[in-house]
């Protein structure tokens, strides 16, 4: 199975548990604050409607580019390998 890097950036403890704060702040927010959440679902809808209609679009261009973004994906793998290795902090919550 071959490594996707957007999904192994993603599971670094650094960078989910910041996606989690943020999560929780956005959630307390809208929570508190009943106009804010109208506004933010209005936003959520169109930005789950317009990426879906990207995704249709931008379909037949990632099928023809699919090598380059295979080769592109294995260099970034390297370098997200490399950046591990050096930077041991990645491996660490945002609050260690």
């Amino acid at each position: 199975v071959q490594e996707n890097v957007l999904q192994r950036v993603l599971q670094l403890p650094v960078v989910s548990s910041t996606c989690e704060s943020l999560q929780r702040t956005y959630t307390s927010t809208k929570e508190a604050h009943p106009l804010m959440a109208s506004v933010c679902e209005v936003y959520e809808r169109g930005v789950q409607g317009a990426g879906a209609l990207a995704m249709r679009g931008m379909e037949p261009v990632v099928r023809r580019l699919e090598p380059q973004f295979t080769v592109a994906n294995n260099l970034a793998c390297r370098g997200l390998d490399h950046l591990e290795e050096k930077i041991p902090a990645l491996q660490y919550p945002v609050d260690k």
